[in-house]
C-alpha cells in the first residue's frame, strides 16, 4: 500500500467507523473485545502509527487544534492563520491548518475524518465555516469543542470570537452619506457569507435613516476576489447613471474598481469615491491609498483560540471594535 496507512483505511478494513478505531488506539470501554481485537490486527497489518499517539494515550489530549478555513483573500486568510497561530503557540498547542470547501456535500464527514485522524483537541471555525449548519449540528452532537470566529448565525450560542457588520456597515455609508452621496454602489460578497448580508443590511438601513432610498440595481454580487471587484465595477461604472460611490464588500474588490475607474479616466476622489473592507496591507499600497474599514481580523483568531483553549466559561462570547480609516479614496460627491 503506497504512501502512509490512514485511519480512514483502518476503519474500512475493520469495517468499522473512525470514532471506534480511535476507541481503541486510545484504549477506551465500551468496546467489544471481538471488535477491539480486529481493529488492532489492521493496525499491526498496516503498521498504522498515529501521529503523537503517545502523547494523546497519555493524557487523553493531543495537544492540536485545527483552523478551517474557505476564504479567497490572501490577507484575510494570513492574518486568520497568525493570530490563532500565536496564542496557540503562546498555549503550548500546535496548530492546523485545514482549507476546506464550505458548501460541498462531504464537508462533514471530511471534517470528522480530519478529527479522527488527528486526535484533535477542538476546532477554529473562519467564515464562512461558521455558516455551515450541518457542521455545527455534528460537533453539537458529538460534543466535540469548537469556537467561531465572526459567525454570522446562531450567533448567541457557543465559543465565538465577532465584530459587528451591522454597525461598520452603518458607519460607511454613514461617512459617504455625510460627503453628499446619495447614489452609492455596492459591491457585495457572495451570498454564502453572513457578513455580507449584514453589511448589506447595515447600509441599507443607514440609507433609510436618512431619507434615501435604497435602490437593489446598485448591488453586484463578487466573491472577495480582485477580478470580481473588477468586473463589478465595470457593470456599476458603465451605467448612464453611475453611481458616485462605491462600497466595496472588501479591500481586494475595492482595488479591483479602483483599476476600473483608472482604466475609464475616472478621477478618485473628485469623481467617484471608494470605500474597502478590512484595512489590509494593498489599502496601503494603492493609489490613491483606500478609505476602508478596519476589520481586527488578527485580534478575531486570537480571541477565538483564547476562548476556546483558555477562555472564561462565564463570557464564551467577545465582541471586537471596527474603525474606519479614511483616507484618499473618498471626497466630496461631485456636482451634478
Amino acid at each position: 500500500m503506497a504512501g502512509r496507512p490512514t485511519i480512514k483505511e483502518v476503519s474500512r478494513i475493520a469495517g468499522v467507523s473512525f470514532k471506534t478505531v480511535s476507541r481503541v488506539l486510545n484504549n477506551e470501554k465500551h468496546v467489544s473485545e471481538e471488535t477491539r481485537k480486529r481493529v488492532e490486527e489492521v493496525v499491526a497489518q498496516l503498521n498504522f502509527r498515529p501521529s503523537h499517539a503517545a502523547r494523546t494515550l497519555a493524557g487523553r489530549r493531543s495537544f492540536q487544534v485545527a483552523l478551517l478555513y474557505d476564504n479567497p483573500s490572501p490577507y484575510y486568510v494570513y492574518h486568520i492563520q497568525a493570530g490563532a497561530q500565536q496564542r496557540c503557540t503562546e498555549l503550548g498547542f500546535r496548530l492546523l491548518l485545514q482549507p476546506v470547501d464550505s458548501q460541498s456535500p462531504d464537508l462533514v464527514s471530511n471534517v470528522l475524518a480530519l478529527i479522527d485522524e488527528t486526535h484533535l483537541d477542538g476546532l477554529i471555525l473562519s467564515p464562512p465555516v461558521t455558516e455551515a449548519t450541518g457542521l455545527l449540528d455534528e460537533l453539537d452532537r458529538r460534543e466535540i469543542a469548537y469556537v467561531r470566529i465572526a459567525p454570522g448565525i446562531r450567533k448567541g450560542a457557543g465559543l465565538a470570537a465577532t465584530m459587528d457588520d451591522i454597525a461598520a456597515a452603518r458607519e460607511i455609508t454613514r461617512h459617504l452619506v455625510g460627503l453628499g452621496h446619495r447614489s452609492i454602489g455596492i459591491l457585495r460578497g457572495p451570498e454564502s457569507h453572513v457578513s455580507s448580508s449584514d453589511r448589506l443590511a447595515g447600509h441599507r438601513a443607514e440609507l433609510e435613516a436618512n431619507g434615501i432610498a435604497f435602490d437593489p440595481e446598485l448591488v453586484v454580487a463578487g466573491d472577495y476576489s480582485f477580478a470580481s471587484g473588477v468586473e463589478g465595477a465595470r457593470k456599476l461604472l458603465q451605467r448612464k447613471d453611475r453611481p458616485t460611490a462605491i462600497f466595496a464588500g472588501n479591500d481586494d474588490m475595492a482595488a479591483g474598481a479602483l483599476a476600473v475607474a483608472h482604466e475609464m479616466d475616472i478621477a478618485v476622489p473628485d469623481q467617484l469615491s471608494i470605500v474597502g473592507f478590512d484595512d489590509s496591507d494593498l489599502a496601503k499600497a494603492v493609489w490613491p491609498p483606500l478609505t476602508t474599514m478596519r476589520q481586527p481580523v488578527r485580534e478575531l483568531a486570537y480571541a477565538a483560540a483564547e476562548l476556546m483553549l483558555a477562555g472564561n466559561a462565564e463570557a464564551p462570547q467577545v465582541t471586537l471594535a471596527h474603525e474606519l480609516i479614511v483616507r484618499a479614496t473618498t471626497g466630496p460627491a461631485p456636482k451634478a
